[in-house]
């Protein structure tokens, strides 16, 4: 299991309705993009780490790990705006108001990824999709996302441990070999995934699968003070976000 996924089963808002959560993630997400990048990014940031890091519990160290690498996304996006190709100066030069351009890009995009954080580190997979079903999603479409999910951590796990088998019988000591080891685990993953489709196929056709995954989903209630929460908090960024932007050069 992922750490994101492991975060998200004993997060202290595992029992919530993903409604909530996907309100209050998505609505902060909605708000770095809608609102203007200063000071309305930077604000959403700060509530949205707030929240992570407060009453959603999740460790600084988890966030960070998985918050780089859409930052990295987030930081190479905003880089070619600070260029321009085929201008008089020369063939790459410096592009007028790209550094403005750069940050504004930079600072809704890095607050948006962690609105969609939010909402991932609260509620596992398999709290969302079974859930679909009702809000109008095929059933075929919801149940072979569920088999990619289940499937997914299987085959990550076979990857890990054909890795540490290959290192042990010193595979990975030089480039030859890596790329050699590299072959061998690619190969072995492709037998072992279309092995491991072909046993879940079995299986659901000895239980008598007729088309439909029937999952056992925990009930849970909608709670009005959370959404009202969530509603105080994101009408209160907007308003200061308003606010700052008349008061702030």
């Amino acid at each position: 299991m992922l750490p994101i996924d492991a975060a998200a089963h004993s997060s202290r808002w595992r029992r919530r309705h993903p409604g909530e959560k996907a309100v209050l993630g998505f609505g902060l997400t909605a708000l770095a993009v809608c609102l203007p990048p200063w000071p309305g990014a930077p604000l959403v940031a700060a509530a949205t780490l707030a929240v992570l890091l407060g009453p959603a519990g999740v460790a600084p160290r988890q966030l960070w790990r998985a918050w780089r690498i859409p930052l990295g996304f987030c930081v190479t996006g905003a880089v070619p705006l600070l260029f321009q190709v085929g201008a008089e100066g020369g063939l790459v030069t410096l592009a007028p108001g790209g550094p403005a351009a750069a940050g504004q890009l930079l600072l809704r995009t890095s607050a948006a990824s962690l609105g969609v954080l939010l909402f991932a580190f609260t509620t596992p997979v398999s709290d969302v999709l079974p859930r679909l079903v009702r809000a109008g999603v095929p059933a075929p479409v919801v149940d072979v996302a569920l088999v990619m999910y289940r499937i997914s951590f299987l085959l990550l796990d076979s990857v890990r441990r054909i890795r540490e088998a290959q290192a042990a019988r010193l595979g990975l000591t030089t480039r030859a070999a890596t790329w050699r080891s590299l072959a061998g685990l690619g190969a072995t993953a492709f037998v072992r995934a279309f092995d491991r489709a072909a046993r879940l196929q079995s299986g659901l056709a000895g239980r008598g699968y007729d088309g439909t995954l029937r999952v056992l989903v925990p009930r849970t209630a909608v709670s009005r003070r959370f959404l009202g929460a969530t509603g105080a908090l994101l009408a209160g960024l907007v308003a200061l976000t308003l606010v700052l932007e008349r008061l702030l050069p």
